[in-house]
């Protein structure tokens, strides 16, 4: 514990050093430093304060092991300083463990139905509305950015951006786990001999960019302009207002239609654009890390089943902790707390073990 606060004191030092540059204020950078500062000085404090602590329950100790009038009344209070020590420990200890730095971002999620024809399009619709109703339910607040309606009444594929914060989390944070395939076995609506089929839909969770993370040059951009179709209005089709923009270094596709306005639309664009390109980043990164912490995160892959949801069994089960569940109607209503809870739990001890 004394390397670990001696390190949180040089680089505290460092930091306000930092900052008194006056220049400083003005650089995309600051809003980072000042909160790393004020980060390290509540990691200091509850330094002193278990030190502060652990010295008053050696001296009640040594009042009860002398005896005397005051041993009683020294007692109890050793068992309160015990209690409050085991309480600043474990404040400590989460303020130690090491913290995912996009975790105070707002997400763009995008679903796509993926095996399962109509079927899996029709749940597409749904982990859409459950994720919807769950942001409801937490002060989280959604936005539509694309849809692209299937004949039987899903969705081909949409996305929308989650912002705000719960639970001391941005929306990123709060729902990074949803990130994967996702599978359902139920009979569909269209089966007419009662049989139960299992279809995929994919789920993708990115961190909101900002202009400064992701340096997009304009010369690697190719902009296609086009007649929207589909949802949007009685004029979507009588001007150019899609765009399509295609990342040439890597190859990245994002279009954007739903707005009727052209500069809207590539604005949202280019925002999901970048969202895509720092997710890319981040999945280099974390190649590095322990093949428990890849399992948690996982890669995205079509072939990588997250969570199944059993209709006739009632049972949803998370693959990745082996965490199951009943009430999938529950679920389906934005009631996943529990889930996205069990995934927190395994990070917070998986970083534990690794800090």
């Amino acid at each position: 514990m004394d390397a670990k606060r001696a390190a949180a004191e040089s680089e505290l030092a460092d930091l306000r050093n930092a900052l008194q540059d006056p220049g400083v204020f003005s650089t995309p950078e600051y809003p980072r430093l000042a909160k790393r500062q004020s980060e390290l000085t509540d990691l200091i404090a509850l330094f002193d304060e278990l030190h502060s602590i652990t010295k008053q329950e050696a001296d009640a100790q040594a009042l009860v092991d002398e005896g005397g009038e005051l041993s009683e009344l020294a007692a109890e209070e050793l068992e309160e300083l015990r209690m409050r020590r085991l309480t600043a420990e474990q404040s400590l200890s989460e303020a130690l463990t090491p913290k995912d730095p996009n975790d105070d971002r707002n997400a763009i999620i995008e679903i796509r139905a993926a095996a399962g024809g109509d079927e899996s399009s029709l749940f597409a619709a749904e982990l859409y509305r459950m994720y919807a109703r769950y942001c409801e339910l937490h002060g989280l607040k959604t936005e539509l950015l694309s849809e692209s309606p299937s004949e039987a009444g899903g969705f081909k594929d949409m996305s929308f951006k989650v912002t705000g914060s719960s639970d001391g989390l941005g929306a990123y944070g709060v729902l990074k786990f949803e990130a994967g395939v996702h599978r359902v076995q139920r009979v569909p609506v269209t089966e007419s001999q009662g049989r139960i089929h299992t279809s995929t839909v994919t789920v993708a969770v990115l961190p909101e960019a900002e202009e400064t993370d992701i340096e997009i040059k304009p010369s690697d951009l190719r902009i296609d302009v086009y007649h929207a179709s589909g949802h949007g209005g009685q004029s979507v089709n009588t001007t150019d207002s899609a765009v399509r923009i295609t990342h040439l270094p890597t190859g990245v596709v994002v279009t954007q239609q739903d707005e009727k306005s052209q500069t809207k639309n590539k604005e949202k664009a280019l925002g999901v654009l970048r969202s895509r390109l720092l997710q890319a980043k981040i999945d280099e990164e974390q190649s590095r890390l322990s093949d428990a912490r890849k399992k948690l995160i996982g890669s995205g892959d079509r072939s990588e089943k997250i969570r199944t949801y059993n209709f006739p069994q009632d049972r949803i089960t998370d693959h990745r902790i082996g965490y199951s569940r009943s009430n999938i109607p529950g679920a389906m209503a934005g009631q996943i707390d529990d889930l996205i809870e069990e995934l927190h739990k395994a990070e917070h001890e998986l970083l534990a073990r690794e800090s």
